[in-house]
């Protein structure tokens, strides 16, 4: 933000608005005064800064549905997220985030991206919240994808360029996944649970650049099972 009064205005107006954008203001820190707005804000972006912090009050943004803090040095995100039960969407990508703290409060969650952060474990708290759909853990470090993922009510899951060895067979027992994305991992052919291809609703699995070549995923039987899926939901979009 170039000058206090210039940052005055936009508090102004985003009383009026609900909306607060300081994406790519050069942030080094979070500025304290815009917490006047704890009553106001609907959407608060903080991306594109240089923030290493967020102070415990934002958790007294209790009307947010949109955080997005993505593109700074961010090492963690205060537990004091959680008190954010009106938040939609959190968007924290490009971090250096290892750890999560538990979200478990954030019943109204759709939306969650995480790309490009330092996560070695697929944060399985996600998995309880009913309402996500869309989830991007892509280019992190994540190693194995966890049983309970079939509690999930996830409609797109993005897992690419992770380091993942082994997806788990209740995978396919997710009733809403739809698109699967699992492209530069560390997967062997037999390491893609034959239900992915059969018995899932997926219809639009990614796979590339794995340890087995495209051509003999193809040549498997249960692969016409999923091309049908695939070719039926092509249909309907056009």
């Amino acid at each position: 933000m170039g000058n206090t009064a210039s940052l005055k205005n936009h508090i102004e107006t985003s009383k009026k608005t609900g909306v607060l954008n300081l994406s790519d203001n050069h942030l080094k820190q979070y500025p304290d005064t815009i917490d006047v707005l704890h009553p106001f804000l609907r959407t608060l972006d903080l991306s594109k800064n240089k923030l290493k912090t967020l102070p415990k009050t934002v958790g007294h943004f209790k009307e947010l549905k949109i955080l997005n803090v993505s593109n700074n040095s961010l090492e963690y995100l205060p537990s004091e997220i959680n008190c954010l039960i009106k938040l939609e969407t959190l968007q924290a990508s490009y971090n250096i985030l290892k750890t999560l703290p538990m979200f478990t409060n954030l019943s109204n969650l759709k939306r969650v991206s995480l790309e490009d952060n330092q996560l070695t474990e697929f944060p399985e708290f996600l998995c309880q919240l009913k309402h996500l759909e869309a989830l991007d853990l892509s280019k992190n470090k994540i190693t194995q994808v966890p049983e309970c993922i079939k509690e999930s009510r996830l409609v797109e899951l993005n897992l690419n360029q992770n380091q993942i060895r082994k997806l788990p067979t209740t995978l396919a027992e997710c009733t809403r996944l739809k698109t699967l994305r699992i492209e530069e991992n560390c997967l062997e052919l037999v390491d893609i649970p034959k239900e992915l291809l059969t018995s899932s609703k997926i219809s639009l699995l990614c796979t590339d650049g794995n340890l087995f070549d495209m051509k003999t995923l193809m040549a498997l039987e249960e692969y016409s099972i999923y091309m049908a899926r695939y070719t039926e939901v092509k249909k309907k979009m056009f």
